[in-house]
């Protein structure tokens, strides 16, 4: 089992950043991939960006250029760095591991835009 422990969200503004974090249970470089996830009130959840075990990483158009996925091995943790924040990136965050076949998911972080 993998649990993911996720933290920093909070309250921007459109133009901001923030920086989220999620913190593995095991060893991050064992996990086949690690994934952001957001789910806005009345949507479906969508994938945001991945990492594999081999650092290869993948975002959804939506936030290319903006958003960056990374990992601290040494910390077991993955970030995803969001810059230039839109209103449409408000919602609750998840991290996510898919190790095993299994996917693992944390509790959530909620980032919100102020109008």
């Amino acid at each position: 089992q993998v649990q993911l422990v996720e933290s920093g969200g909070g309250l921007v503004q459109p133009g901001g950043s923030l920086r989220l974090s999620c913190t593995a249970s095991r060893v991050i470089v064992s996990i086949t991939a690690m994934a952001w996830y957001r789910q806005a009130p009345g949507k479906q959840r969508e994938l945001v960006a991945t990492i594999t075990n081999g650092g290869s990483t993948n975002y959804a158009d939506s936030v290319k250029g903006r958003f960056t996925i990374s990992r601290d091995i040494a910390k077991n943790t993955v970030y995803l760095q969001m810059n230039s924040l839109k209103a449409e990136d408000a919602g609750d965050y998840y991290c996510n591991a898919r190790y095993h076949s299994d996917d693992y998911w944390g509790q959530g972080t909620q980032v919100s835009l102020s109008s």
